[in-house]
């Protein structure tokens, strides 16, 4: 689990990256963290970076504060989790506004960041993720926001709900990844598709939801069927 802390004062994050190991160490959890003392230093590093699992933003710090730096990380990420660490309780209200996990007063409690990271944890299970490298960024894209893959000479092409993104790994790659997850089968040689777009299967087609017609190889038909009617039994 890879976790930022941005936090001006470096005793807070000391304290916070302790908290977090031993809740690490109990939950079997392997973690590593990046520390920075500014939004405007995780932001530089956040142009190549992406593949955070958790962010641990303070809200009072410098130019950019906590919260500022949230609105500007939800632009393009609107499901990686924040927890807001703050000394004041009046701003609880905005970490609302951006989706924020969890909202903890310092001192901060370890029981209290415990019962955050457990939230964390039981989000994550019924958030799966895949990570690709798009183009000039590492992504963290949620499996549930998949329609489906599409082979694309020696990389892929990922079309989610909201865009369409040309990614580096394989389709081999990306076959490994999703197949693993039990969210996806592939119908093709050159697409995999997530299980729960599939509106009908008709002929040699798969329906999706919302209107897009997938080939099914003939080779492939009975695994497709078979994983879809196992996936709404389920």
């Amino acid at each position: 689990m890879k976790i930022a802390i941005v936090d001006d004062e470096t005793k807070e994050q000391e304290i916070l990256a302790k908290y977090i190991r031993e809740w690490a160490g109990a939950n079997h959890e392997l973690v590593e963290f990046s520390h920075f003392t500014s939004s405007e230093a995780f932001l530089f590093s956040w142009e190549g970076e992406k593949d955070y699992a958790l962010l641990v933003l303070d809200i009072e710090m410098g130019e950019i504060s906590g919260l500022e730096l949230a609105q500007r990380i939800r632009i393009e990420d609107k499901n990686i989790p924040i927890i807001f660490v703050t000394g004041y309780d009046e701003y609880m209200q905005y970490g609302y506004d951006v989706s924020a996990l969890h909202y903890l007063i310092k001192p901060v409690q370890k029981e209290k960041l415990f019962q955050a990271l457990n939230k964390l944890g039981e989000r994550e299970e019924n958030t799966k993720c895949l990570i690709v490298n798009a183009e000039h960024e590492v992504r963290r894209i949620p499996i549930q926001s998949v329609f489906y893959v599409e082979a694309d000479g020696h990389g892929c092409i990922l079309h989610a709900a909201d865009e369409t993104i040309p990614i580096r790994e394989s389709f081999g790659e990306m076959e490994k990844q999703l197949l693993m997850t039990e969210e996806a089968v592939k119908c093709h040689r050159a697409y995999l598709v997530n299980l729960r777009y599939i509106s009908a299967i008709r002929g040699a087609e798969l329906i999706l939801d919302h209107g897009e017609r997938l080939p099914i190889a003939r080779s492939r038909m009975k695994s497709v069927q078979s994983a879809f009617l196992q996936y709404y039994k389920e």
